[in-house]
Order: structure tokens, then sequence, then C-alpha cells
């Protein structure tokens, strides 16, 4: 007897590394519960690390800073044409971009099943000023039409974000909300806190105004000017394909501050989080932040902008200290009251531990997903 052939999911995302940095996990789950995983993405320096897990890569050379119509129309005719090849059962679109693009490719091609992740909106989910408002209207009607519609759920990583864009994050036909992309506990082990002073503050994310650098550079200048020994470490990488990057000399003009240092990225992030006491994130939005989630499993106090997919994961006072959007004097207030109170730091950090063990580790979020690909194809979960 033949034995039916497993459904094929076929993953498309802008990088090869964002894919194994978020999506690694969610795929071996589908592929251990025999799915076969196909991941259409550019590919630089992550393929061999992709094809390792067994999923056959389909490079898509696309740049993700903006283009013109061409341009556009060239991705789309691409994605279109790979899934015509492929004829995925469910095409898992990752990010804004894919998920708009791709979602037009998948209806052109005939894929009825898609999952659109929103990994994070942005400034296009909160700002008020006319060109975020006029995005946010436009996707609210792509999602509603060519993009969304039957035969999609969307999926977002908290639930502030689908109200923003006229969903329903109740409605399980429609949306579904994940806990971002988990995360392993045993490669994030709790740490005890480093010897203090000074207070150790990190920031791990790619170097771009969006997340808030100079917010949390500002703030640590306050906090000195207060009489607290604070110091700040930033890791990551300016990245040319964002729109907002912050470039290299001003990284390096804010690390001859005192108090600031910038390392570039790093391979060791759990080491960063052993070395800090705690997170600083100043974002002008997010999905579901994961520098927050690392910094959480290993036990350190959260610091961070009340906005979505930060406020999600940040229970003011409890795990951490929420603070306004651009408020580089709140964050200098709280970053003064964690160096004057080590108990409270320790407090806030054990707390953090227990919040991201209960329903943001990647069994939590890959059972989520596995649940949302069984939806699609009319199985029981």
């Amino acid at each position: 007897m033949t034995a039916a052939p497993r459904p094929k999911l076929l993953y498309v995302a802008t990088e090869d590394w964002f894919f194994c940095s978020h999506f690694l996990p969610m795929a071996r789950a589908a592929r251990d519960a025999g799915y076969e995983v196909v991941v259409a993405c550019r590919v630089r320096q992550h393929g061999e690390a992709i094809s390792r897990e067994g999923f056959r890569l389909a490079p898509v050379e696309a740049e993700r800073r903006e283009r013109g119509p061409a341009g556009v129309w060239r991705y789309v005719q691409l994605l279109a044409a790979l899934m015509r090849r492929e004829k995925p059962a469910i095409v898992h679109l990752v990010a804004m971009q894919p998920v708009i693009l791709g979602g037009i490719a998948a209806r052109l091609a005939g894929v009825r099943r898609r999952v659109c992740a929103i990994t994070g909106l942005g400034p296009v989910g909160g700002s008020p000023s006319p060109k975020w408002r006029a995005a946010r209207a436009a996707i609210r009607l792509l999602l509603r039409g060519p993009v969304g519609g039957r035969g999609a759920i969307v999926v977002f990583e908290n639930a502030d974000d689908p109200p923003l864009l006229g969903l329903d994050p109740r409605d399980p036909d429609q949306v579904a909300v994940v806990n971002g992309a988990g995360i392993d506990p045993a490669a994030y082990p709790a740490a005890l806190l480093p010897p203090a002073p000074p207070l150790r503050l990190a920031m791990v994310a790619r170097m771009l105004w969006t997340k808030g650098v100079d917010v949390a550079v500002e703030a640590v200048r306050i906090a000195r000017e207060h009489g607290a020994d604070v110091e700040l470490s930033l890791y990551g990488a300016p990245d040319p394909s964002n729109a907002t990057t912050i470039d290299e000399a001003t990284l390096r003009a804010w690390s001859a501050r005192p108090g600031i240092a910038w390392h570039g990225p790093t391979r060791d992030v759990a080491g960063v989080w052993r070395d800090h006491h705690a997170a600083v994130l100043p974002s002008h939005g997010e999905g579901m932040p994961r520098m927050l989630i690392e910094a959480a499993c290993c036990g350190r106090a959260l610091l961070a902008t009340d906005v979505s997919g930060c406020r999600s994961l940040v229970r003011d006072g409890q795990n951490g200290f929420l603070f306004p959007l651009g408020d580089a004097a709140a964050l200098a207030e709280q970053i003064v009251q964690l160096a004057a109170d080590p108990a409270l730091l320790a407090r806030l950090g054990a707390a953090a531990r227990a919040t991201v063990l209960n329903g943001y580790t990647e069994a939590d979020v890959s059972a989520a997903m596995l649940a949302v690909y069984h939806r699609l194809l009319g199985r029981d979960p």
C-alpha cells in the first residue's frame, strides 16, 4: 500500500539569517509532524544550516529596501513561479513584505492555504503620522482582499496588533496569536547576577533608529548625571537594507561617550546576559521582541517601551518596567531606581524568567503553529 504524500509547507522569508534565528524550531516541529518543508529566502551565510535540517532550500534574491513598481512586480512573479512549481499545501509567509507580496503571488499561483505571519508592525502600528496611517489603511484593505480572506490565517505575536489592522484576535478562522518564535530554556539558563556597581545594561538588536538606540544612550547619560553608576553595552550591527539603519559613525561616536560601548554583533547572546543585570529596549513597536525573551529567560529585568509587543511580555513593576515611547527621562528614572536597589533587580529578573517559561518556549510556540497548520488542512488539532 502506497503511503500518502506528505503535505508540503513552503516558508517564504526575506533573509536566511532571519529564518534561522526565528523559525527553525517551528519548521523542525512541522517536519517531525510529517510535513515536507521548503524554505524560500535570500541566501547568504545560513543556507547550509537550513539544508542540514532536511529542509529544501529555494533561493530567492530580493532586496528589502524600497524599490520601484518593476522590482516589486518582479519579486511577485518570482514567488508565483516558485509556488506553481512547488504546489505547496500551505505557504507560510514571514514578515510584512513577504505577507503582502507573497500573498499576492499565492493568489496568482492558486495556493489556497496561507499563513500570514506579521512579526511586528513597527511604526505602522501606532504612529499618528499621515504616512503610517495611510500604510495601516492599505494593509487592512490587502488583508481583507488579495492577501487575506478565505483560506488565510493571519498570525500575530501579540494581541494588540490585530485590531490595528481591522482583525479580531478572538476569531480563530482569521487570526492566531502566538508568543513570538519561542525559546529553548536550556540554551538560555538562569544565571547569577554579576557584581554591582556598576549597573550593567545591554541591548542586543539591529542598530536601527526604530529600535530606540538613541533613547537608551540618552537615558544612560541622564542617569549618570543623576549619580547612577551605570553602563550600557550595545550589541548588533547596522542593517543597510533597512531604511532606519544607524550608520557606523554615529555608533562609534556614541561609544566614545562615558558609560556607552558598542560591541558590534555577537554570537553569544546568553553570555551577554550572564554579564549584565538588565535589558533595555526603547523600541517604536515589536511583534514579540526576541531580545527581551532571551534576557528574561536568563533571569534579567526588562526595561522597555510601552508599545505593542513589549507590553505583552513586560508586566510593569512585576518583571520589569515600561516607559513612554521616546521618553529618555522616564527611562533614566527607572535606571536610577534599579541601580540603587539590587533586591528589586533580582526580584524582577526571577519573575521575568518565570514569565517566559509559561508560554514562550519553543515547545509552546511550535505547538501553537502546528495547530494553525492542522486547522488549515482541516485536521483535528
